[in-house]
This record gives C-alpha cells, structure tokens and sequence, in this order.
C-alpha cells in the first residue's frame, strides 16, 4: 500500500496515462536542471488535459509552476499529476504546493516523495491541510528510476553513475594498434549522443583523452547547446594545453581532477584557458581516487555522471563498487585477445565478488546491439 493508503493497482488505466504524460515530460529536464530533479506535471480537469509543464532548463521554473500558468482558471477544480512531491521551501520561486493550492486544485497524484529534508512529506502536508486529496504511489517505480540520479545526490552525497561503452561482441574497444573509428555504427553513435543529452557532466580519464583529444560535447541537431560538463581525471597533468578539452573551456566548462601537489604554474596555465581545476587525494593505487571525485561533483550539483573511458577509469570504478548502470553497445564484430580491452583487471578473485546487474533494456540500432543494465542490490 502507498501513503495515502491506495496501492498503484486501483488508479485507472486512463490515470496511468496521465502520470506516463507527466513522466514523459520530466525526461526532457534530464541533464538539464542540476541540481534540481527533473520532474513534470499534468493538469486534469473533467477529463481533459488543460496545463502541461516539466522544469525548465537551470532548474527554474518547476514544472508545476508551468503547468498552472498554461492551465490558468482551468486548474480551479482540477487534478493535479506530479512525478514528485510538490516542493514546500522558499527559494527563487514560491513553493509548488502552495501553488497548487492557491491555484484551486483539489486533488493531486504524486508519484513519489521528495527525500530532499526541506520538503519530504511537507509538501504533501501542505496540500493535505488545504483540505486537497492526495493520492500518492501512481507508478512510483517509474518515477524513482528517472530521478535516480537526484536521490543519490540527496542520500549519498554523490551523483549516479552511468558508464557507457562500445566494444566488439568480444569486448574489445581497439585493435592493437589503437585503431577505434568506427567501431559501431550511425545509430549507436546517436544514441550515444542523446545519453550526453540526458546526462549533467561526462568523465573521462588522461589516457582516453591523450588518445582520441575528444570533444566530449552533443553534436545532434539543434540539441549543441545540451553539452554536459567535461570532466578529466588527471593525476600527472598529462592533458596537453593543446588539446580541445583546453582550447574550448571557455565556451565549454570544463573540470579538471588532479592532485593538489602538482605544479602550481602548470595548474594556473589550466585556470588561465577556463578549465576549472578540483584537487583530489589519490587513493590506495597512486591514481585519482574515484570515491573522491565523485563527492567533488556531488558538492558541484551534478546528479548524473556518464563514464565514456578509459579501461582504468571503468576498472577503478567498478572495483569500488561505484557504477550504477551500464549502458553497452555490441558491435556485430570480433578483435581477439590483442586488441584493446574496455576495462583493466580490478583485483577479483571470488566469482561471489563479482559487480552484479540486471539487463533492464535490450535493442538493436541497424546492426549494433545497446543493451542497459542497473546496478542490483
């Protein structure tokens, strides 16, 4: 059973409609309203959808606050779909649920509670006080997942973490020489594109970026302006001045991670060209510590990390248990054994100690194979 007392099973399936609408809409604030959750909202009056709304780039305004002023004197008697409990605190904008109050809403479905401890349940109580129905826990699995990325900030303290990669069916991302492009086709590489979209920073270590001097930004039409933040591990400073990570900053924030002992005059050539420089501690192996640069991102309000590289990057991660997802595109191809490997051997030695995931998505693009996994446990 929910909070309100009524499980998921007895809304309708015209109900469900409405928060999928809603859940539809949230998506399109994915990496893009950090450190706010993206959520949206649906406004329902006699049957008829009359105010949608989802937040807004930066995070401001909340989709609620868009819906209403779409839906105007309509939402006076209406029902209000939310993907998240409606906020309760004062900041730029007054509190969503008092909004809806204001606004005439009687009744009001939340997908799931907000853990964030200036609104969770206070938001729920202000609308329950103001005498509006609440019905909480319409596809409340849906909507943990979308924000997934948001509450790990809240409770860990660090962003979700997604690593992305494109192998061969035999899990090899070069040939011995080094030889990558293009190992997976057009689709793959589109989609990969949109999982920049969807994501707040994209990380990836010295090496990847010695390799490829990739540009680490969205290049699908009319979505450039969507780039994530580009982040480097770093430790030794091997990033050339050069390299487009460096000559872009300024146009494209860019964070580089590496050990505050470094040289100072090296450091500031970094600052100079508009990266910003974070200094994290090594961990137990010499090399940046993972655990560390991820609390780092967290305290900068990034909610949802994508991983594209290196293999030692990957390997660290996994060995401290540190990814959440997994996203592969397979490539209908095969390398063999001295071609490049996605990751590093991160020290296991019980098969029971093994990083487990589920397959929760399966699809071909042309002739490449994604396939997403979640973190189990």
């Amino acid at each position: 059973m929910t909070a309100s007392g009524l499980s998921a099973t007895e809304f309708s399936s015209i109900e469900q409609g409405f928060m999928q609408s809603a859940l539809n809409l949230a998506r399109r604030g994915l990496g893009k309203v950090a450190p706010n959750p993206a959520v949206g909202c649906v406004i329902v009056r006699e049957g008829q959808v009359v105010g949608r709304g989802w937040t807004q780039p930066g995070g401001r305004p909340h989709a609620e606050a868009v819906a209403l002023a779409q839906a105007g004197e309509s939402a006076r008697g209406a029902t209000a779909y939310v993907t998240l409990e409606p906020c309760a605190h004062h900041g730029k904008t007054p509190p969503c649920a008092e909004a809806l109050v204001s606004a005439g809403i009687t009744r009001c479905v939340v997908a799931c509670g907000d853990p964030d401890e200036r609104v969770s349940g206070k938001g729920l109580e202000i609308l329950r006080k103001a005498g509006v129905t609440v019905d909480f826990g319409l596809m409340e699995s849906e909507a943990l997942s979308l924000n997934r990325g948001f509450f790990s900030r809240v409770s860990r303290g660090r962003p979700m973490v997604t690593v992305k990669v494109a192998t061969t069916l035999d899990g090899r991302i070069a040939t011995k020489r080094g030889e990558s492009k293009w190992i997976t086709g057009d689709l793959a590489r589109q989609a990969s594109q949109m999982l920049r979209v969807e994501h707040d920073a994209i990380l990836v270590g010295s090496g990847t970026a010695l390799a490829d001097n990739p540009r680490l930004d969205v290049r699908l039409p009319g979505l450039e302006s969507f780039s994530p933040l580009r982040v480097i591990m770093d430790g030794r400073l091997r990033l050339p001045l050069t390299s487009d990570l460096v000559a872009r900053a300024a146009e494209c924030p860019t964070c580089l991670m590496t050990f505050d002992e470094n040289d100072s005059h090296r450091l500031k050539a970094y600052e100079d060209a508009g990266v910003k420089v974070v200094h994290i501690k090594r961990d137990d192996t010499g090399f940046v510590c993972p655990l560390t640069a991820l609390d780092k991102l967290g305290e900068m309000g990034i909610t949802r990390l994508l991983v594209e590289g290196g293999s030692h990057v990957i390997g660290s991660l996994l060995r401290q248990g540190l990814v959440d997802e997994i996203v592969w595109f397979r490539a209908a191809k095969v390398i063999g054994g001295d071609g490049l490997p996605v990751m590093t051997g991160f020290g296991l030695e019980n098969l029971a100690d093994a990083p487990q995931f589920r397959l929760v998505d399966s699809r071909y693009l042309g002739e490449d194979r994604m396939e997403h996994y979640c973190k189990t446990g």
